[in-house]
């Protein structure tokens, strides 16, 4: 097999790679941060990007460099046991816990009901029946993994692109108004604020998910060595991590600019509907629309893909086929409980495992630095998930008061809900000295032995 891909073929999985990222989250969380960073929107939207792009980008490249085809590699660095656990969590929250069913309840939110008739009874109807055609749609699409590069790559995601181009060059070229004031929570510290921001995306937890994803359609146009499928990664990688931080920060600065007509707006949805309905009027909406369920689409159909391709290997007795359509089917029903109650519930799960997989991404790309060394990965990752746990723990309302105050005190970075990171380096140091302490403690029983 030759092992070089045309450009063409990279181009498609590069927008593949950021469809799949590019869901309903994704559009409507930006706005919302512009409107709040007002004039630190730049520090702000760089937090962002780091959690948004950056890291989702390091992820997929971690998968690139590991060179397999099973998403647990990277956690069974730690312990295979805690792979299954923490891969089960992973794809179960950006699966059919929490995000696949957002697809749907956002789309419908942003994208259908601003055209129906403002009455409970008939949105939950009409909830009810898009739901079901949404999943129908995506039921059909992930039958066959093999045409994602295909469905997706070449023919929804350049759509998506014209829908969003549409919407945000008028607001670019001829601003709503002047940039404001930050709010009270971006004033003090808008770069840490952007980075817990880019929590909501869930995408760096994806990119785990969809590495794998990006290495099959590398290896199905027949790029079969290691090395030259890391350099078609890099390269994909890029292609998608550049549209998404483009269309970041131009909708952060949609939503900064429109604080002096609109004023301060609940969620970004209804600032880009606002948005779209001022420049374009109910066509505006109609393409507004569109955009929201095309990117939850291609999102959608992603993410169950791949959860029915990794549960699969680990409950063989059943098919592909059966798994998506379960999922699928409970997805469609988790949704129908309304948007708020699944970002309210997500929240803490994003608090417990987000610090969790950057510092298990991070490490990858410092093994040189440690050869790898497995006690460094265990006491690394432990620190990390103690404090994150505690974390987690607190964003789902159990107050631990006298913990957190202590914490407060003593440990850096704590306050701005980064209590991990120093914990993390500390774990770093402490199991390379354990590593080399058990080296020097072998070698001088081999020396006692042979005195």
């Amino acid at each position: 097999m030759s092992n070089k891909i045309s450009l063409k073929d990279m181009t498609a999985i590069g927008l593949m790679l950021f469809a799949l990222f590019f869901g309903a989250g994704n559009l409507i969380f930006p706005p919302s941060l512009g409107q709040g960073a007002g004039g630190n929107l730049w520090p702000a939207i760089f937090g962002f990007l780091i959690t948004g792009v950056g890291l989702p980008l390091l992820g997929v490249l971690a998968i690139g460099l590991s060179g397999s085809e099973d998403s647990q590699a990277l956690a069974s660095k730690v312990h295979p046991i805690f792979a299954t656990v923490l891969m089960v969590s992973i794809y179960l929250t950006i699966g059919p816990l929490f995000a696949i069913p957002r697809t749907a309840a956002v789309s419908y939110e942003i994208g259908i009901r601003p055209f129906m008739p403002n009455d409970s009874g008939v949105n939950t109807i009409g909830l009810s029946l898009y739901t079901l055609l949404f999943f129908c749609v995506t039921y059909g699409l992930s039958l066959n993994p093999s045409k994602l590069v295909d469905r997706i790559g070449k023919i929804l995601t350049p759509l998506l692109l014209i829908t969003l181009v549409v919407i945000l060059v008028q607001p670019i070229i001829n601003p709503l108004g002047t940039i404001q004031m930050p709010s009270v929570e971006y004033a003090n510290s808008p770069l840490f604020t952007g980075f817990k921001e880019g929590y909501l995306t869930m995408d760096t937890l994806a990119s785990v998910v969809f590495g794998i994803v990006v290495i099959n359609a590398i290896r199905d146009k027949g790029v079969t060595k290691s090395k030259d499928i890391t350099k078609v990664c890099a390269r994909v990688g890029l292609i998608s991590a550049g549209f998404l931080a483009i269309i970041y920060a131009a909708l952060a600065y949609v939503g900064a600019t429109s604080v002096e007509t609109l004023g301060q707006v609940a969620n970004g949805g209804i600032i880009l509907s606002s948005v779209a309905n001022h420049f374009f009027g109910p066509l505006g909406n109609v393409v507004l629309g569109l955009a929201i369920i095309f990117a939850c689409l291609t999102t959608s159909i992603g993410l169950i893909t791949s959860c029915a391709t990794y549960f699969t290997k680990i409950f063989p007795r059943f098919s592909y086929k059966q798994l998506v359509a379960g999922f699928t089917l409970f997805s469609a029903a988790v949704a129908n409980m309304g948007l708020n109650q699944l970002i309210a519930f997500s929240v803490p799960v994003l608090v417990t495992l987000y610090p969790i997989v950057i510092v298990l991404i991070l490490l990858v790309f410092l093994e040189p630095l440690f050869n790898g060394k497995r006690e460094v990965y265990v006491c690394s990752i432990f620190l990390t998930a103690l404090i994150s746990l505690l974390d987690g723990m607190q964003a789902a309302g159990l107050q631990l008061t006298l913990v957190h105050q202590w914490l407060n005190r003593v440990m850096p970075l704590y306050a701005e809900g980064f209590g991990w990171v120093v914990p993390a380096i500390v774990g770093v140091v402490l199991g390379y000295c354990i590593n080399v302490a058990r080296k020097s403690n072998s070698l001088s029983a081999v020396g006692n032995e042979r005195g």
